[in-house]
């Protein structure tokens, strides 16, 4: 017979019920910042076809993308590619089946949020 009290009752936890917790957070921008790799690429791309376009509209697209802007994005980009990749390596380990301890889980999210800052910033200061 069917449920008669399922208007009653939730089907999922509600965003003032559930907390998101740190690690569910890194999880979901490792995925935004895997979309945001591709919309640098494009951008990466489109400076290469300009390249390939003639001088004027290389000076155009080059002039934006060395701008203020332009280093902001491609720094913005590059901080992406650093946290991908540390997030790929976390998500490596949990593969290999160790690292789901609560605590240890947290700390390697933790370790994914600066280390990629700390990559960043130490990858645009060599190049």
């Amino acid at each position: 017979m069917a449920d008669v009290n399922r208007g009653n009752r939730p089907l999922s936890p509600h965003l003032q019920v559930y907390r998101p917790q740190v690690t569910s957070v890194t999880s979901i921008f490792a995925r935004i910042t895997g979309v945001a790799l591709l919309g640098a690429t494009i951008l990466v791309v489109w400076w290469f076809l300009a390249a390939a376009s003639g001088p004027e509209y290389f000076n155009f697209v080059n002039g934006l993308m060395t701008s203020w802007f332009g280093d902001l994005v491609m720094f913005a980009a590059l901080w992406a590619v650093c946290y991908h990749f540390l997030s790929g390596l976390r998500h490596l380990y949990w593969d290999a089946g160790r690292g789901f301890e609560v605590a240890f889980a947290e700390k390697m999210a933790w370790g994914v949020i600066f280390g990629s800052v700390i990559l960043a910033v130490l990858v645009a200061l060599v190049l």
